[in-house]
C-alpha cells in the first residue's frame, strides 16, 4: 500500500495548494476594493483584469477538485481490486479529464470567492461614489454604520475573522464556526439551524453561506478606529 500512501501525500499537498489559492483570491478581493473606492470606477480596465485573475483561480481550484475526486474514485477500486493499482496512474489520469470535460466555464462565475468579488464591489459603490467635498460627513456615516453593525459571531461570541452571510435569512457568522457547526450537526444526522435568537431558519447548508468582504472590511476598519483611541 506504499504507492497509496504517496498518494494520499500528494492529495494533501494539492489541498494545501489550494487553501492557498483560496487565500490569494481573498487578496486579490481586496486589492479590487480599494480600486473600486480609489477610482469610483466599475469599468476600470485594471478592474477587468482582477476579475479575469479571480475567474483563473477558481478554474484552477476547480481543477484541483476534478483531480481529487477522480484519485478518490480510482483508489477506492483499486482497494477492492489490487490488480487495478498497477493502473492507477492512467484510470486517474482518464477520469480526471472525463471530470474536466464535463465542467463548463461558465460556472466559474458561481465560485463563492468570485461571487463575493462581484458582490463585494457592487456593494462598496456608494461609498466609492462619494464627492470629494463630502469626505468628512461620509467618514462619519461610515463611523455610524459601523457602530449599528453587530461583529460578533452568534456561534463563538467572539469578534468574526472571515464573516459569512446566511442567504435565506441574511445573518452573519464566522466561516470557520458556520462550516464546522454544520459539519458537526451532519454527523448526528441533524439540520443546523440559524443561531440568531428568533430566527426561524432551521436547516443552514454550506450552499447558503456567501463570503462577505464588505463585512469584513468594516471589522478590518472597527479594529483600527479603536487601536487609535
Amino acid at each position: 500500500m506504499t504507492s497509496l500512501s504517496a498518494v494520499n501525500s500528494t492529495l494533501a499537498s494539492l489541498k494545501t495548494c489550494q487553501n492557498d489559492i483560496g487565500t490569494g483570491m481573498d487578496m486579490v478581493t481586496e486589492v479590487a476594493l480599494d480600486l473600486v473606492e480609489s477610482e469610483g470606477n466599475v469599468n476600470s480596465p485594471n478592474l477587468k483584469k482582477l476579475e479575469e485573475m479571480m475567474l483563473e483561480c477558481a478554474k484552477l481550484d476547480r481543477e484541483i477538485n476534478c483531480f481529487v475526486e477522480a484519485v478518490d474514485t480510482m483508489t477506492a477500486r483499486a482497494r477492492q481490486n489490487p490488480e487495478a493499482l498497477a493502473l492507477l496512474s492512467n484510470s486517474v489520469k482518464t477520469e480526471f479529464a472525463r471530470l474536466k470535460q464535463g465542467a463548463s466555464d461558465a460556472e466559474l462565475g458561481q465560485h463563492a470567492k468570485v461571487i463575493a468579488f462581484k458582490d463585494g464591489i457592487q456593494n462598496s459603490l456608494p461609498e466609492a461614489s462619494q464627492p470629494e467635498t463630502e469626505a468628512a460627513d461620509l467618514d462619519e456615516d461610515i463611523a455610524l454604520t459601523q457602530s449599528q453593525f453587530n461583529f460578533t459571531c452568534p456561534l463563538t461570541q467572539v469578534e468574526m475573522v472571515n464573516p459569512v452571510r446566511n442567504k435565506k435569512c441574511q445573518h452573519y457568522y464566522d466561516q470557520e464556526a458556520a462550516l464546522t457547526m454544520i459539519q458537526t450537526k451532519q454527523r448526528s444526522r441533524k439540520k443546523f439551524r440559524c443561531p440568531v435568537v428568533g430566527c426561524d431558519n432551521k436547516d443552514v447548508t454550506p450552499s447558503d453561506l456567501v463570503l462577505d468582504p464588505i463585512m469584513k472590511r468594516r471589522i478590518q476598519n472597527h479594529k483600527r478606529q479603536n487601536a487609535k483611541k
